[in-house]
C-alpha cells in the first residue's frame, strides 16, 4: 500500500483510547491509557478521545473526564452486553473512517488483544504490540513505541510512519493512573450499532465468571520477589515468612525461579507473567533482566537485596543492599515486630 502524503496525515488528529468494559464497568487499564494519552496529546495539542462499547453504560463515560479525556464516543446497545471482536472491529473501523484519529492505543488484555489486529488489519495500519513505554515525534506526530524485542533481550523503539492511525497495546499497570480531577469536563458524542456492524458469526449464550480464587499480585500493596539467587524451594519459603511477618505482602519470582520448579507461575512478574504497580518491590536474588524489569519498574520503592553490587536491579533500586540475602532477611524479619 502506498504510504500516506503530508496532506493525507494531517487530515489524522488526536489520541485515541479503547475503553476496556467489563460487567457494565470501566475497568482501570482504561484510566492509565487515558493519563498517557493526555500526555501525548498535550504534545501535539490535540484531545484524547475515548471510545466506549457496551451495553447499559448509561452515566458511566463520564467518569473517564476526570482522567484526561476531553471527548466519550459512546456506542450504547443490548448487542455489546457480550464481547464480540468481530463487531466491536466493524465499529471501530466505521468510527476510525468518520473521526480520523491520529493514534489509537488500547489494553493488552484478553479483550485488547483479539480485538485491535483486527481493527489494524480492517484499516491498513502497523501495530505494536505489549509496549511498556509511548512518546511522540512533535514535528511529524510519529508514535514512539517502546517494547521488549529479541526474547526480550533488548528494547526496541518501532515508528509506523507510513498509515494512519498508528495503534499500540499497552499491558495493565504499566503506565501509572493519573489522580482524577473532579472538576474536569468534557463532551459526549453518541453512536449508533448498525446492523451491518454484525454477521452472526457467533452468539453470546451467556457470560460467567469463575468463582475460584486466582492469586493476583496486582492486588498487593508489597510485593517480595525471589529469583535464581534464592537457591531452590527453601529460599522461597524464607521469602513467604518474610512477607507472612511484613503483613499484607505477596511472594513474587522471577521467570528463572518457576522455570527451575521453585515457586508456581502464578507468582511470575516480567514480561510473560503479570505487570505489577506496587507501593513496595523487594527484588531478592533477581538480577534484574529486561524480561523482569518490564513488569515491576512501575512500583513506587524498588529494594533489592543481592551480592553482586553491579547487576542490572541493583542499579535500577531506589535502595540497593548489598550481601548475603540468607544472612540479611531472616535479620530484618527479627527485627519486624510480631503482632
Amino acid at each position: 500500500m502506498i504510504a500516506f502524503t503530508d496532506a493525507e496525515r494531517k487530515e489524522y488528529r488526536n489520541i485515541w483510547v479503547v475503553a476496556e468494559i467489563l460487567s457494565g464497568e470501566i475497568q482501570s487499564v482504561t484510566h492509565e491509557l487515558t493519563g498517557a494519552a493526555r500526555t501525548l496529546a498535550d504534545l501535539r495539542k490535540s484531545e484524547v478521545w475515548v471510545v466506549v462499547m457496551g451495553s447499559g453504560i448509561e452515566g458511566k463515560p463520564e467518569s473517564l473526564f476526570a482522567y484526561g479525556a476531553d471527548v466519550a464516543i459512546v456506542v450504547d446497545h443490548p448487542g455489546l452486553s457480550g464481547f464480540v471482536d468481530e463487531t466491536e472491529a466493524k465499529i471501530m473501523k466505521r468510527l476510525i473512517a468518520e473521526y480520523k484519529p491520529e493514534v489509537v492505543i488500547c489494553g493488552a488484555t484478553t479483550r485488547g488483544r483479539a480485538l485491535i489486529p483486527r481493527v489494524a488489519v480492517m484499516t491498513h495500519c502497523g501495530l505494536t504490540a505489549d509496549c511498556t513505554g509511548l512518546s511522540i515525534d512533535p514535528e511529524n506526530g510519529d508514535l514512539l513505541q517502546t517494547r521488549p524485542a529479541f526474547g526480550g533481550n533488548i528494547l526496541a523503539t518501532i515508528r509506523c510512519s507510513n498509515h494512519r492511525p498508528q495503534m499500540a497495546t499497552v499491558r495493565p499497570r504499566v503506565m501509572k493512573s493519573p489522580e482524577p480531577d473532579p472538576g474536569r469536563t468534557g463532551r459526549i458524542i453518541k453512536e449508533e450499532m448498525l446492523t451491518s456492524d454484525t454477521e452472526k458469526i457467533k452468539q453470546i449464550i451467556d457470560v460467567f465468571h469463575s468463582t475460584e480464587t486466582a492469586f493476583n499480585l496486582a492486588d498487593a500493596q508489597i510485593i517480595i520477589s525471589g529469583g535464581r539467587g534464592m537457591k531452590g524451594p527453601e529460599g522461597f519459603k524464607l521469602l513467604k515468612q518474610f512477607a507472612e511477618r511484613v503483613g499484607g505482602a505477596a511472594v513474587g519470582a522471577s521467570r528463572a525461579a518457576v522455570d527451575s520448579g521453585w515457586i508456581p507461575y502464578a507468582h511470575q512478574v516480567g514480561q510473560t507473567g503479570q505487570t505489577v504497580q506496587t507501593k513496595v518491590y523487594i527484588a531478592c536474588g533477581i538480577s534484574g533482566q529486561i524480561q523482569h524489569l518490564v513488569g515491576m519498574q512501575s512500583c513506587d520503592l524498588i529494594i533489592a537485596i543481592d551480592k553482586n553490587p553491579d547487576t542490572p536491579m541493583m542499579q535500577i533500586a531506589d535502595i540497593a543492599v548489598v550481601g548475603d540475602l540468607f544472612e540479611i532477611i531472616p535479620e530484618i524479619v527479627r527485627e519486624i515486630p510480631n503482632l
